[in-house]
């Protein structure tokens, strides 16, 4: 993966559900660390199902894990975070597109990237960017538990670039949005997926 320069990372799988039980993480932080100049939210969880079949529990699972914890990181992280501190979250393209066995996810990244777009205006004056990558298919353990993972993986080879995605290239894009060169991209989703959601007609 992409490292910047000098840094520490506090690597961190946000599975906690209510914003009572973050505070013991975050004063363990605290007790560490002086600031925070990045956030990366990265964690991500749901059910793969259709909409008919998913249960209330399953919805509150995904929501919670992938839009609820990314806000209240976000704000937690903010307050420790200098003036040129960078939020990056880590959405999909379910959030743009109807994909099969993705209703719940696809809602909480659509979810997510709404909330990109507020903290990046409530966030701004104090001098903090957010934003958001958008990653096609890439070939992990998080595609295991889709039904149609081997069509999901096919798919994602038939791309204009020639080359399936790799983990390396969605990092080097978190990078350089944390970077001195992006200070003036807030509130988008950049899409890294190697040209596989263009519509070629």
């Amino acid at each position: 993966a992409a490292r910047l320069p000098g840094e520490r990372r506090f690597p961190y799988f946000s599975t906690w559900l209510t914003k009572h039980r973050y505070g013991p993480w975050w004063r363990k932080l605290k007790g560490r660390y002086s600031r925070i100049d990045i956030l990366v939210n990265n964690a991500a969880s749901g059910v793969q199902k259709p909409a008919i079949d998913l249960e209330p529990r399953h919805w509150d699972w995904t929501m919670n894990i992938n839009a609820k914890a990314a806000w209240i990181c976000a704000i937690e992280a903010s307050r420790l975070m200098p003036e040129g501190g960078s939020i990056v979250n880590i959405t999909s393209q379910g959030s743009q597109r109807v994909l099969p066995y993705y209703f719940a996810v696809g809602t909480s990244k659509a979810a997510l990237e709404a909330i990109t777009r507020y903290l990046a205006v409530e966030l701004a004056p104090k001098g903090i960017s957010v934003n958001a990558v958008s990653g096609g298919y890439v070939e992990t353990d998080a595609l295991d538990s889709f039904p149609n993972r081997d069509e999901m993986l096919a798919a994602g080879k038939q791309t204009p670039a020639g080359r399936q995605l790799k983990p390396r290239d969605i990092a080097r894009v978190v990078a350089f949005l944390c970077g001195e060169e992006a200070k003036m991209i807030r509130g988008q989703v950049i899409v890294v997926d190697g040209g596989a959601s263009l519509e070629v007609g």
